[in-house]
């Protein structure tokens, strides 16, 4: 399912004193099977884009084409229940939305809210429980006796329990140590690349944005401010830092590097690995001159 934007506005408490212009002339595509990053600062326009992404923002000027559905300010999409389903969206603290007594009910809310039989959401319940990595053990614990980390996986895996098509992730890893975010991510880009699921993934992280996408969308000021990969994005990381926003940790290093000996090493490196690649790459240069 491809989702693509025209002249997409939206202003909040429009026709209001109030109103407040948070998204304007956003054009951008998001294809079937693919793994986009958002980025920008507080206030940029991340969580209202994401919103759309499913109808539960609809434009207040432009449209938005989800698969075969087009919303307007005009006329408002019928069918956004189906899309719904189709487009997942994973908020910031997801186990804050449990509420179910077991983790099995928790799970299967979602596919019977959507039509499904009970019997067929336990099936449901059963196989997202497992994409998440979790033993179905647990379906008839209550969900508030598991661990953080666990919770959040529950939480996961009722979305995922849903089918769907496109998983859009804010913040997935927030309030996670380092172990769980790895793990976390790690988990999303194999039913990435295994399930055919596409991902848009709104992240302060430029390590998991430089990672895991294939694509990168910044945000700035209510509008897109520029896109491309990873490695077009941080080819040019001072105008980044200008923006307010941070590089990947690798690129960081090269940069004091490249301050450091007056020389320019290679294309910026997006993960450590390339990092060191690079560097002996250099030296042998230097060594072979």
């Amino acid at each position: 399912m491809q989702i693509v934007t025209k002249d997409l506005e939206y202003v909040y408490q429009k026709g209001t004193p109030f109103e407040k212009r948070a998204l304007f002339h956003i054009n951008v595509t998001i294809p079937s099977h693919s793994y986009t990053a958002v980025i920008g600062h507080t206030g940029s326009g991340k969580s209202t884009l994401l919103q759309h992404l499913n109808g539960l923002l609809q434009p207040t000027g432009g449209e938005i084409r989800i698969g075969d559905l087009t919303v307007t300010s005009e006329k408002k999409g019928k069918g956004l229940k189906g899309i719904r389903q189709k487009v997942g969206i994973v908020f910031q603290f997801p186990e804050h939305q449990l509420f179910e007594e077991t983790v099995e009910k928790d799970i299967c809310f979602g596919p019977m809210n959507f039509g499904a039989t009970e019997e067929e959401a336990r099936q449901q319940a059963k196989t997202a429980l497992k994409l998440v990595g979790l033993s179905e053990e647990l379906l008839n614990k209550s969900p508030f006796d598991l661990s953080g980390g666990q919770m959040r996986r529950v939480a996961i895996a009722g979305v995922l329990a849903m089918n769907p098509d496109i998983l859009v992730l804010d913040e997935p890893t927030a309030g996670l140590d380092p172990r769980g975010r790895t793990e976390i991510m790690e988990m999303f880009y194999q039913l990435y690349q295994e399930k055919g699921i596409s991902i848009v993934l709104v992240t302060h992280s430029m390590e998991e944005a430089s990672k895991y996408a294939d694509s990168i969308i910044i945000m700035h000021k209510g509008t897109v401010y520029k896109k491309g990969t990873p490695k077009e994005i941080f080819s040019s990381p001072a105008e980044l830092i200008d923006l307010g926003l941070d590089v990947p940790e690798s690129v960081r290093f090269q940069l004091k590097l490249e301050d450091k000996i007056g020389k320019e090493i290679a294309e910026p490196s997006l993960s450590i690995d390339e990092l060191v690649e690079n560097i002996f790459a250099y030296i042998k240069r230097v060594n072979e001159k």
